[in-house]
């Protein structure tokens, strides 16, 4: 971890003593230089703040050898507002790096100490190594169970790194990040091809990933991604973990790197620095998925600066599941009744015998969430609560997974099957898992409405399929609990379960 420097002996204002839980991580990258500060202990931290500004500092690095010179004055002006925000808001801890510009430009180290005088920061330069490794473990403290090759594009570099097994394998730095990639091409795209063919070939064990996933990082690659939800239509506009298959995105990818820069200023949501070096980085994209022969392309938000913060964590908090984490301190946020996810989890497991393990913990999350719509106007409480899920920040869950618990959510508030709403999460699933969502929604609701949100009941009146029933056993002390609303919502699960209800009542 970085030291604050002159910022660590300044005293504390309010902010300071309110923040002292926050962690910053300023990336000082060839193309853009970016503020991350998050906040919480966790698994998953939240994001507080995220600014990033496209310096630029390693543009015409190949050809100069040394730093763009109003690139690193804009680099310079950003640092110093980064710094100043980071003593604002009081960050306990601040991790500042620098990437492949910074790394190999001969004025890297005078850029490093000029920073360090005006801010009073410390600045620590990642060997190309510790880059492609951060970079991978930010991969995986988003998507655990990551099987393949993890590529992270910068403007100077690219790192491709083998993962597996929750672990990082093979790793390489590439001299492929499109500004250096403009320089030793000259504009000539076949050059260029030439360029990062040669580079990937000398990584013989790229080609042992065929069939599995690449795992796409940077800026410029989930730019193609945005393109691609734009063009199909996708009925989501998350960019974490979005799956393309390879042929999709080497058709996409080829496309965008022959196109002209007047036909790039003419699609919408493109920022004009990306502009310049994005046919570059889907050519390096195609080439390298060329290479690899990976099954499919999953884009990952997370990279560099959350490997950062994955390695502060304890080793047993960087065991846990991100999602069920994440859905359990959102439902001790949000929810009355923090400890009741677990024992609705258990109470509904007798249901659905035959779900994956998948489905099982998408299940074990929906549990958690089930009472984060408590506070909304109980007219809109479906759709704020779809909503906050099906968009929100969830790691650890594909689109399917995240559909499938805004789904239930939304049934689980007793949402209209078939309004609009509802089929925005529909498009991502098939009839089998609305069918799932929906018990899933129905089942949360019983067990909410039977107990009041109070934990140890439900252990008490077990909930079990038994031939072609769904049997509610009720001891007499709660016998009373069985009212008309628990008895119209048990017919209603055990209608979707197609099963016939039946409420027993027990000895004990």
């Amino acid at each position: 971890m970085i030291d604050r420097g002159g910022f660590g002996n300044q005293p504390q204002d309010a902010a300071g003593a309110a923040g002292a839980g926050r962690v910053g991580v300023i990336d000082i990258g060839s193309n853009s230089v970016r503020l991350v500060v998050y906040e919480g202990g966790g698994r998953d931290p939240d994001t507080l703040f995220n600014e990033k500004v496209l310096c630029g500092l390693g543009r015409h690095l190949g050809s100069t050898g040394r730093l763009d010179p109003e690139g690193a004055l804009l680099a310079l002006s950003t640092l110093d507002r980064f710094a100043a925000l980071s003593r604002v808001m009081g960050i306990g801890l601040l991790d500042v790096v620098a990437t492949a510009a910074v790394r190999d430009a001969a004025d890297g180290p005078d850029f490093v100490a000029e920073v360090q005088a005006r801010t009073g920061v410390k600045v620590r330069v990642l060997t190309g190594t510790e880059e492609a490794a951060l970079a991978a473990e930010g991969v995986l403290s988003a998507i655990p169970d990551a099987e393949g090759l993890v590529g992270d594009l910068g403007g100077g570099s690219l790192e491709l790194v083998h993962v597996g097994s929750g672990a990082v394998g093979e790793q390489a730095t590439l001299p492929l990040g499109p500004l250096r990639l403009q320089d030793a091409a000259g504009g000539d795209r076949e050059r260029a091809v030439g360029i990062i063919d040669g580079c990937i070939e000398s990584l013989p064990w790229v080609a042992g990933m065929r069939g599995q996933t690449f795992y796409a990082v940077g800026g410029a690659w989930r730019s193609l991604a945005r393109i691609h939800m734009a063009h199909t239509s996708y009925p989501l506009r998350v960019l974490h973990n979005y799956r393309i298959d390879r042929g999709h995105v080497r058709n996409i990818s080829r496309v965008i790197s022959n196109l002209s820069r007047e036909s790039l200023e003419r699609m919408s949501g493109l920022s004009r620095r990306r502009i310049d070096t994005l046919p570059l980085a889907a050519l390096v994209l195609d080439r390298v998925l060329k290479a690899a022969r990976p099954e499919s392309v999953v884009f990952s938000a997370f990279g560099l600066r959350e490997g950062l913060l994955y390695r502060q964590m304890p080793e047993a908090v960087r065991r846990q599941d991100p999602l069920i984490e994440t859905a359990r301190a959102m439902g001790a946020r949000l929810g009355r009744f923090a400890e009741h996810g677990d024992e609705l989890t258990a109470w509904t497991t007798p249901l659905f015998h035959a779900e994956t393990p998948v489905d099982a913990r998408l299940r074990h999350a929906t549990s958690h969430l089930s009472d984060i719509g408590w506070r909304c106007h109980p007219d809109y409480r479906a759709q704020q609560v779809f909503f906050e899920i099906l968009r929100g920040h969830f790691v650890g869950v594909d689109h399917r997974g995240r559909a499938m618990i805004a789904l239930a959510i939304y049934y689980r508030y007793d949402g209209e099957p078939e309004a609009g709403t509802a089929r925005q999460a529909q498009a991502l699933l098939d009839d089998t898992d609305t069918t799932y969502a929906r018990a899933v929604g129905l089942a949360l609701r019983l067990g909410q409405t039977l107990s009041g949100g109070t934990p140890g009941v439900l252990e008490h009146c077990p909930l079990l399929r038994i031939d072609r029933s769904l049997v509610l056993s009720i001891p007499r002390t709660y016998a009373v609990l069985v009212g008309d609303v628990v008895r119209r919502r048990f017919t209603a699960l055990a209608r979707i379960l197609d099963l016939e209800p039946r409420i027993e009542t027990a000895l004990s």
